[in-house]
């Protein structure tokens, strides 16, 4: 069981290992209130590693063709996650990303989701999508720049904490 593809300049997308798991928590960790902006999940984060079983379940499906969990890595380290959820039935795959703060802005999230989604068109997964809060200006700049068009918005769709968010749709078929 591996993925690992080159994206240049000392950055990797690899698999997400156990041991890439227990890594990238604290990363997550030290970003943990600017993801609790977007990321469901970061409400209910544990820097411990109750997140492990979630891991176990992503690379069962990574095995099974349905999900391929990475974490992006400049020279080894890990510095964020960029992972594709596969519908092979209705071949369609979702994309979901987010990188540490002193990353952002680098093209780094462009050059791997670039990577997933060449990937998973190349796998017969006809369409690719990006769900976003409709108000994530980065989330949906990067959806732009990778050629998703929008398709709509879905009101109230996302739970974030306390609050829901609208979801802006974005779709690009191979």
């Amino acid at each position: 069981m591996s993925f690992e593809r080159d994206l240049g300049d000392g950055i990797t997308l690899a698999l997400r290992t156990p041991e890439m798991a227990r890594k990238i928590r604290d990363v997550a960790a030290a970003n943990i209130e600017r993801l609790r902006l977007w990321e469901p999940w970061a409400h209910s984060f544990d820097a411990q590693g109750a997140d492990d079983e979630w891991n176990t379940d992503q690379l069962r499906r990574f095995v099974a063709g349905a999900a391929i969990p990475t974490v992006v890595l400049r020279n080894g380290k890990p510095i964020g996650s960029v992972s594709a959820q596969l519908d092979r039935y209705r071949g369609i795959g979702e994309l979901g990303y987010w990188i540490a703060a002193n990353a952002e802005g680098q093209g780094i999230v462009r050059r791997a989701c670039s990577v997933l989604i060449e990937d998973m068109f190349a796998d017969d997964i006809a369409r690719v999508e990006i769900r976003t809060a409709a108000h994530n200006e980065r989330s949906i700049r990067l959806a732009e720049r990778l050629g998703f068009d929008r398709e709509g918005t879905l009101r109230s769709a996302m739970p974030v904490g306390a609050v829901r968010h609208d979801v802006a749709v974005y779709g690009l078929v191979a």
